[in-house]
């Protein structure tokens, strides 16, 4: 039996990165799992790979319709639903190069974060609620950031989004637990985890460990997190083994926040 033997899930941007590893971790862990994405070549192709436990279906989590449709057919289909883990999230750096810093981001930038990051959240939060409540049990997990915990002057709308996700975590623990029901929502705030998102910056010459060595040098554990131990913790928030824990954070940065942050770099004028 796995940990979370016939738990039916929902994971939100499952068809990559983290969402993908967390993914994986659940259908080795007995769960069916419903992968969502906007990348549907890349969602069902891993749905079938993960067997016979895992399916994909679309899902833009920006769209309320999208959220109400996709619980809906999980309800419809397994007529529960255990866990759901709002995961998708994008930068806002993708692309074109885009300022993000408080005085020259804009404010439809600012806005495609927050309605991914942010709104994306709320709504997984709110469907999930709406499917949970009528078997009074469940589990919300909300991926933040570290950048959720403190501030990051070049990307303003990311660290602000996944403040909102940190913070939105604990109303939404303590408005389950005023109804009586078992509802538990946490947030998960990893670091730096090698994801393919870091491909591009990373490259495949010989700078690539120098690379690496830059990014991680104020690290205490000095290395990259990688995706299976953010899945670890996901698998535990979704287990019994984490049923009195509501409205936490964990925080997976390899000590990054253990001790003083660093000084602002100053700009030579």
């Amino acid at each position: 039996m796995g940990r979370l033997e016939g738990l039916v899930t929902l994971i939100s941007g499952a068809a990559a990165g983290i969402g993908e590893g967390i993914a994986q971790a659940f259908v080795s862990e007995g769960a069916l799992v419903v992968l969502t994405d906007i990348r549907d070549g890349e969602g069902e192709h891993l749905a079938r790979n993960l067997g016979h436990r895992a399916l994909y279906r679309r899902l833009d989590v920006r769209q309320e319709k999208d959220w109400a449709l996709a619980t809906e057919a999980v309800m419809e289909r397994h007529g529960k639903l255990d866990v759901v883990v709002n995961n998708a999230g994008i930068t806002g750096f993708k692309g074109d190069p885009v300022a993000h810093d408080p005085e020259h981001a804009n404010l439809e930038d600012w806005r495609a974060v927050l309605a991914t990051n942010l709104d994306g959240t709320f709504l997984g939060c709110k469907y999930a609620i709406r499917a949970m409540k009528h078997q009074g049990t469940g589990s919300i997990i909300n991926i933040s950031s570290r950048s959720g915990l403190v501030g990051v002057p070049g990307a303003a709308a990311y660290a602000a989004s996944k403040a909102a996700v940190r913070n939105h975590s604990k109303s939404v623990a303590l408005y389950c637990a005023e109804q009586g029901w078992n509802i538990r929502c946490n947030s998960i705030h990893p670091a730096a985890i090698l994801t393919p998102m870091w491909e591009p910056m990373l490259g495949r010459g010989p700078d690539r460990e120098g690379r690496i060595r830059t990014i991680v040098k104020d690290t205490p554990l000095q290395r990259f997190g990688r995706v299976d131990e953010v899945a670890a913790v996901a698998v535990l928030l979704a287990s019994d083994e984490a049923a009195y824990m509501t409205g936490t954070e964990i925080t997976i940065d390899g000590g990054m926040l253990v001790g003083s942050a660093a000084s602002p770099k100053r700009t030579e004028r």
